[in-house]
């Protein structure tokens, strides 16, 4: 699979149905009111940049940055098409999303996720890449059905 990377074009059908089926998804695996993820509307804001995966024509992944301020981003809206779960496409799109950041000079990387089994490969795919769990950040705060990662951007510059 030779995966291209894009800003993703909200007005595309198939990027806007991919991003409806996370928020479908992120619904269906937390309880209500302990959501965070955004909506198509949410995602048209001037501090979000949202990414296209593409292998050849066919959309492959999305995932988005959120400027929170000069030094740290937010990711925000990461999914892969199920039809191309575990064939690295989240790793390629995490990649991409850590480049930009460290492109845009931030600090520090950081994203809220659920907990439970169904956030678990998430989850090891973030710590693959070094995110650690820690304190909340912006209008956050930690629970039995959330949890934040965050990424020193620092201790990466020599890489």
């Amino acid at each position: 699979m030779a995966i291209r990377i894009t800003r993703g074009n909200l007005d595309d059908a198939a990027v806007q149905a991919l991003l409806a089926e996370h928020l479908a998804g992120m619904l269906a695996n937390s309880p209500a009111g302990h959501v965070f993820a955004l909506g198509l509307s949410e995602l048209r804001g001037p501090e979000i940049s949202v990414y296209a995966a593409w292998d050849g024509d066919e959309l492959v992944g999305v995932g988005a940055l959120k400027a929170l301020d000069g030094k740290t981003g937010e990711i925000k809206s990461m999914r892969t098409a199920a039809a191309h779960l575990r064939r690295g496409v989240a790793a390629r799109m995490l990649e991409f999303l850590i480049a930009e950041a460290r492109r845009r000079g931030y600090t520090r990387l950081s994203l809220e996720t659920g907990s439970g089994p169904a956030f678990e490969p998430a989850l090891h795919l973030y710590r693959k890449y070094g995110f650690t769990n820690g304190g909340p950040f912006g209008d956050y705060t930690n629970g039995p059905f959330n949890q934040c990662l965050h990424l020193d951007l620092g201790a990466l510059s020599g890489r």
